[in-house]
């Protein structure tokens, strides 16, 4: 299970016939053991790393540092799922050091994600403070190089 997992991690495009071959083990058992990873929740989803540039994409990301006070009886558990239940969130973390979560946070402009930090993140109880900072230009992505080299056959040339 451990060997299907790294697989799928690293390449989720894989097809069970390849999966298969590269385990080593029938194609059927490659089958029932992807169902049973998404029966019990540990195969959540998958999702395709796009060049948003190339794309002509432009969302504004931000990674928000956010200090909470932990709930008797729920610690910061209560307060991060709330958080994680926004729209505007793709990411929570809980963290150790200066702060209590790491949320990173998408909108179509800065005004909608300063929105979003105003009007709903610092106003839960609970939430001491934030500090946002914009994300400007991604380089790598998941462990993907956001800017993939081309082979044009040549050698580079010094002077």
């Amino acid at each position: 299970m451990e060997n299907l997992l790294k697989l799928l991690r690293d390449d989720p495009n894989l097809t069970v016939d390849e999966l298969s071959r590269m385990l080593n083990i029938p194609k059927e058992m490659v089958e029932e053991k992807l169902k049973t990873l998404k029966q019990n929740g540990i195969v959540l989803g998958y999702r395709a790393i796009l060049n948003e540039e190339k794309l002509g994409i432009d969302l504004v990301r931000a990674l928000i540092e956010v200090k909470i006070t932990p709930e008797r009886g729920g610690g910061f558990d209560r307060l991060a799922e709330r958080i994680s239940k926004y729209d505007e969130v793709r990411s929570c973390y809980l963290m150790s050091g200066a702060y209590d979560l790491m949320v990173v946070v998408e909108g179509d402009n800065l005004k909608e994600v300063a929105k979003f930090v105003s009007e709903k993140l610092a106003t839960i109880p609970g939430v001491i403070s934030t500090a946002t900072h914009f994300m400007l230009k991604p380089y790598k992505e998941q462990g993907i190089l956001m800017k993939q080299e081309v082979d044009n056959g040549r050698l580079p040339v010094t002077p």
